[in-house]
């Protein structure tokens, strides 16, 4: 299929709950992450599509009590989980505040609340915009002299199974990868005035401007045999994803039979049964520093 012969349209507000429930999942490393990046002097850091508000409360957490975060979405559905999930945290959300602004089309209003940032973080959120460059550029020229721009983009996919469950033809696993990629694909066709940007996130970041360009790539593993948490969250994942590439028609028939009975709980093939589940993955965090003065 020619990847612009079908247009991608993400409803968030139906994305909003598994937003904040992959956020709890992954509190702990936004917060090693959000230690990494905060330093003393720190006052403003902003969240660029926050999401779940996972990032936000973290910065919220490991920068200076006088020091606020911003935390920005365009869809008042998923800020509303936001917000739910800073009082369910537990944050003093008198220092986060939560901004709605369309990415592609708003960018001109963040100066308003960014110009300065200390820290300037944006989550699988800059893929969804149709110049990435641009965006990128006009978030680093937001950046007080030292601070940091940092995109969690890319690393490794989840893997969770063996290659061979014994249900459908082997590869299962690699072939719904597959079809999120096809599906990462048509979408950012599907955007309009999508630009190409053929290059990689340093690049990107030294084009803005930025100095001191790196990546850290951090690896995520559960203790195996999977604890009953663990094991929930990576079945929810799963048929969430499984779910999505499905209506999306990137997933074959065969594929999808074999994934119904596989997350069924009262199907004797249930992944809830096995011994040998596991969940690994691993995310790069790119990130560049305005020069200092």
């Amino acid at each position: 299929m020619n990847v612009r012969e079908s247009t991608i349209v993400i409803n968030w507000a139906d994305e909003a709950e598994w937003l904040c429930a992959a956020v709890a999942d992954d509190a702990a490393w936004y917060a090693s992450v959000a230690r990494e990046l905060a330093r003393p002097s720190d006052r403003l850091a902003v969240d660029i599509g926050c999401g779940g508000a996972g990032m936000a409360v973290a910065l919220g957490a490991a920068l200076p009590p006088a020091a606020f975060v911003v935390g920005v979405d365009g869809d008042g559905d998923v800020l509303d989980a936001a917000r739910r999930r800073i009082v369910e945290a537990g944050v003093d959300d008198g220092h986060i505040r939560l901004l709605r602004a369309d990415l592609d089309t708003d960018l001109a209003v963040l100066p308003v609340v960014a110009r300065g940032a200390d820290i300037i973080w944006a989550s699988s959120s800059i893929h969804h915009l149709a110049d990435q460059q641009a965006a990128i550029d006009a978030l680093a020229a937001l950046l007080a002299p030292g601070g940091r721009l940092a995109l969690a983009e890319g690393g490794l996919p989840a893997r969770h199974l063996p290659w061979d469950v014994g249900v459908g033809e082997p590869g299962l696993e690699v072939r719904l990868a597959a079809a999120e990629d096809r599906w990462f694909a048509r979408m950012r066709a599907s955007v309009p005035g999508s630009v190409p940007m053929p290059y990689g996130w340093l690049t990107a970041l030294r084009r803005a401007g930025l100095v001191d360009v790196t990546t850290k790539t951090f690896p995520l593993e559960r203790p195996v045999p999977l604890c009953e948490a663990d094991l929930r969250s990576v079945l929810l994942s799963l048929r969430h994803r499984v779910d999505r590439a499905h209506a999306d028609g990137e997933l074959r028939p065969a594929d999808k039979a074999a994934w119904d009975r596989l997350l069924d709980p009262g199907d004797d093939a249930w992944l809830g049964r096995r011994d040998d589940v596991y969940s690994l993955s691993a995310r790069s965090v790119h990130i560049g520093h305005r020069a200092a003065v």
